[in-house]
């Protein structure tokens, strides 16, 4: 495997990731059709940015993983990573990245300190510049350093596949999945880490289940549906495409029904104090709900706002687009 210091290119790519017309196309087995996971996707994927990959299962997600990481092999298409093609510069492309699997396939008789080390090895990295006891004190595993993989909580061994795929301090960093199984307080400890990567200039993809995780960690998102890129953006420019909020208000007066003064605002009643009033920003003032409540001759106690959120866009699109093909 090529050494990390020789595979940066000078200057640095634009793009740490790019998907040109790719295409992933699972022949027909048995009974089984052929599957086309991937149909020809365009994506850029900036560098230092730290870019959320979304979609239901069977999206194409791992597979585009999967072809990052060598594993399978693409139909049709390129995918260059760290300004490397994948076909023409294979080692070079899989030495700027790192991995991190859903699976939590680990030696189990291998220790923490003992995985470390054999990847390094395999990456070309001189035992001089090897950052084993770093990386074990980050994912708190200095403790388990020389335990066997075995004994090791599903937590643990989460936070050693991270581990495994920083040691030859690959550009960019890939996490399928990576807090699956993870209780809260080693996930914020892991993110903690992963955020300082990612400000130290770390490009991070990130796939995920976790929508608010996305959203809160995120500055761009791809959703990606039945093998297709459906969505592109800063996450807060796709934030900005959810033109609806929920006005919550409590009210002094008991009700028995909605005002028919409210209605048109989409209004629901939680008796006998409560109402819910959704709204379109882009049509409608809050202030003009406030003066319809007045107008009703309700008299308001207490009032909160909704704003949608990254999981309203992605229901949006992957429950609207029915499979082609």
């Amino acid at each position: 495997m090529q050494a990390v210091r020789d595979i940066v290119p000078d200057p640095a790519p634009a793009n740490a990731i790019e998907a040109r017309g790719l295409k992933k196309t699972y022949a027909a087995r048995g009974r089984l059709p052929a599957k086309e996971a991937l149909k020809g996707i365009d994506l850029a994927i900036p560098r230092g940015s730290f870019f959320g990959l979304l979609g239901p299962n069977g999206a194409g997600k791992s597979t585009f993983i999967n072809i990052m990481a060598g594993l399978i092999n693409k139909t049709a298409g390129q995918c260059i990573i760290w300004g490397f093609e994948i076909e023409r510069a294979p080692r070079r492309a899989r030495a700027s990245i790192g991995v991190v699997p859903q699976e939590l396939n680990i030696d189990p008789f291998f220790t923490p300190r003992e995985v470390l080390e054999f990847q390094a090895g395999l990456y070309g990295v001189p035992k001089a510049e090897r950052r084993t006891d770093e990386i074990l004190a980050a994912m708190h595993l200095t403790g388990q350093a020389n335990a066997y993989a075995r004994s090791l909580s599903g937590g643990m061994r989460r936070r050693l596949l991270v581990g495994k795929a920083l040691v030859h301090s690959p550009p960019v960093l890939v996490l399928d999945e990576p807090t699956a199984g993870v209780d809260v307080e080693l996930r914020q400890q892991l993110w903690d880490y992963v955020r300082e990567l990612n400000r130290r200039g770390t490009t991070v993809l990130l796939t995920t289940h976790y929508l608010e995780e996305a959203q809160a960690l995120c500055d761009h998102v791809a959703i990606i549906n039945h093998g297709e890129v459906v969505a592109c953006d800063r996450t807060e420019a796709l934030l900005a495409r959810i033109d609806r909020k929920q006005l919550r208000i409590t009210v002094a007066e008991r009700l028995e029904s909605l005002p028919a003064a409210l209605a048109r605002f989409q209004g629901e009643l939680d008796p006998p104090h409560r109402l819910q009033l959704t709204y379109r920003p882009n049509q409608t003032e809050v202030g003009e709900i406030l003066a319809a409540v007045a107008g009703a001759g309700l008299t308001i106690r207490d009032l909160s706002t909704e704003e949608g959120d990254l999981e309203d866009i992605f229901l949006e699109l992957t429950r609207s687009r029915p499979q082609g093909g």
